[in-house]
């Protein structure tokens, strides 16, 4: 069996300590490979960081992104460095980008500005992006309808996704992949099971959004790609097939909408 953590922040201090070790655990789970997430407006900027750890080892990828939360920062000076990294051979998506309309952290016109902006970068580069968006569906789905009719919507994946089913179907229509967390787990999310069950099998995309949202029965703990497997399992379960089947169609959907070639053999 082969997964693929589609969304992980294994560069993130927490896994300071023991990141060597990290890494060996969820290969040894069958996590044959993880993309890892940076953005150069975090308090303590990360992608040199990011891009280190990706280039230190072939099965990892990166995205490079500005958050929403960090959309106050955006410059043009991070503009330009985001073009850089984005050359990057190892770099596969444009993310995490989008709109937060929980916290705020950014004001809301500042971060619609500038998802925008980056969703333009991303569709006149030919890189896929990977989407954000808490709280602010309406707005997402209104901006994104509004590039689609105008030919400017780039591909992309829902990451984390915790919407309804029914605006997973005009994300589905849009052309995006639905990415699943260990939110999927929990007890409190019947309608993430209804979207673990009806999402189209070629467009479905797992991840662990680690160190966050760790899935059942390791809730409470530091979430790690080794745990992709708990995620794995209950969707395997939602959707009535066998994990091992569904593991290789997820490594597929990964491949695909990475725009990765698809090893011939286990890695």
């Amino acid at each position: 069996m082969q997964l693929f953590d589609t969304h992980c922040h294994i560069a993130d201090e927490r896994f300071d300590e023991d990141r060597a070790e990290t890494i060996q655990r969820f290969r040894s789970a069958g996590v044959q490979k993880a993309l890892v997430v940076a953005d150069p407006c975090e308090e303590i900027p990360n992608h040199e960081k990011v891009f280190a750890l990706v280039d230190q080892f072939p099965f990892l990828w990166a995205a490079i992104g500005v958050h929403p939360h960090n959309a106050s920062r955006y410059t043009p000076e991070i503009e330009s460095l985001l073009l850089s990294y984005t050359a990057r051979p190892k770099c596969r998506l444009w993310g995490e980008i989008g709109l937060d309309y929980h916290y705020d952290l950014s004001p809301r016109d500042a971060q619609r500005k500038v998802f925008d902006r980056q969703l333009d970068l991303a569709f006149d580069h030919k890189l896929p992006v990977q989407l954000h968006i808490r709280e602010a569906h309406g707005d997402c789905i209104d901006l994104l309808r509004a590039r689609a009719k105008s030919g400017r919507m780039p591909e992309g994946i829902m990451h984390c996704y915790t919407g309804s089913w029914e605006s997973a179907k005009i994300y589905l229509d849009l052309g995006l992949y639905i990415s699943l967390s260990g939110a999927v787990t929990f007890k409190n999310a019947p309608k993430l099971a209804e979207v673990a069950r009806n999402t189209p099998a070629d467009r479905l995309l797992i991840e662990t959004d680690c160190p966050y949202m760790a899935p059942v029965p390791l809730r409470g703990r530091r979430n790690e790609p080794a745990f992709l497997t708990h995620t794995l399992a209950k969707i395997a379960g939602l959707r009535e097939i066998a994990p091992d089947r569904l593991a290789d169609q997820l490594w597929q959907n990964s491949h695909r909408a990475l725009h990765l070639t698809l090893p011939e053999v286990s890695e």
